[in-house]
């Protein structure tokens, strides 16, 4: 409890703590498990998802290092302890740099005591409906250098924002130089069935309850870049489709842990992508 802040009610579920008990975390408390056990009694292939998820967000960075990118800069980021975006680019790249944000006091709390003093990787506690904010804030300017490519990662976060999420997008793909990523997964509309419906149910009880998307929504978000093959040539087959659910999009087949993924609403529903910003002359 050294990292709750004092003031934090404890008596009320939070998504991102939720997010971080169906991945086995330790950041989370008795309320978020409360709620986080009555969906996994509905459906227990939602902690299934936010597996594939976390495993899709590995995936897109490690695609980004294969690009030449060297700074994340990861949007309501939640809490960073399992699989989180430092760990596994430091890994290989030692001189990468990464920046959280999100708006909710416990994940910066936890984030800011698990980071220490790494002069590579800082954390700042800022809502994205406000971009202008981040872009500007003195912390994101002194670590995160615009004229060079960035990976910007809006991962399962817009969902949980309502009304139209472009607005929020955009300026971030403006400011992105060319080379740099724009990684995006998002719950979207599909089949519904009871067990879909009574889990956007139960979401409505927590401050940030689900706003599906369809589709077309999710993608239309990438704006102009170009959109990289859902499927790797070199491994298999290439896909025409640029979104995929998360456990599809360039899945690893020598990574055990992504193995198993059992079908599901929530998994086809929970679609993944990455775009390239272009050069001016593209």
């Amino acid at each position: 409890m050294s990292w709750a802040p004092a003031e934090l009610d404890l008596t009320r579920p939070n998504a991102a703590r939720m997010y971080d008990y169906f991945l086995g975390g330790s950041r989370n408390f008795a309320a978020d498990r409360h709620a986080a056990d009555a969906v996994l009694a509905v459906a227990p292939q939602v902690a299934d998802a936010a597996r594939a998820n976390r495993a899709f967000l590995r995936r897109a960075v490690r695609y980004a290092l294969q690009q030449g990118i060297r700074q994340f800069l990861d949007l309501g980021s939640g809490i960073p302890t399992v699989g989180n975006v430092h760990g596994i680019v430091h890994r290989t790249h030692a001189d990468a740099r990464v920046l959280y944000v999100d708006v909710e006091p416990v994940a910066v709390a936890h984030a800011r005591a698990l980071l220490g003093n790494d002069p590579r990787v800082e954390v700042i506690q800022a809502d994205i409906c406000f971009p202008d904010f981040i872009l500007q804030n003195p912390t994101a300017q002194r670590l995160i250098d615009l004229t060079r490519p960035v990976a910007v990662l809006f991962v399962s976060v817009l969902h949980f924002i309502p009304g139209g999420v472009n607005a929020i997008v955009e300026p971030f793909r403006a400011a992105m130089s060319p080379g740099s990523a724009l990684v995006i997964s998002h719950a979207a509309t599909g089949t519904a069935t009871s067990q879909t419906d009574e889990v956007q149910r139960l979401y409505q009880r927590t401050p940030t309850p689900l706003q599906l998307r369809t589709p077309a929504e999710v993608e239309a978000l990438f704006g102009d870049f170009a959109m990289v093959p859902a499927n790797a040539p070199e491994t298999m087959p290439a896909s025409d489709t640029a979104l995929l659910p998360v456990a599809q999009w360039r899945p690893d087949p020598e990574d055990q842990t992504e193995r198993g993924h059992v079908a599901s609403p929530f998994l086809a529903g929970f679609l993944a992508g990455v775009g390239m910003k272009r050069g001016s002359g593209s």
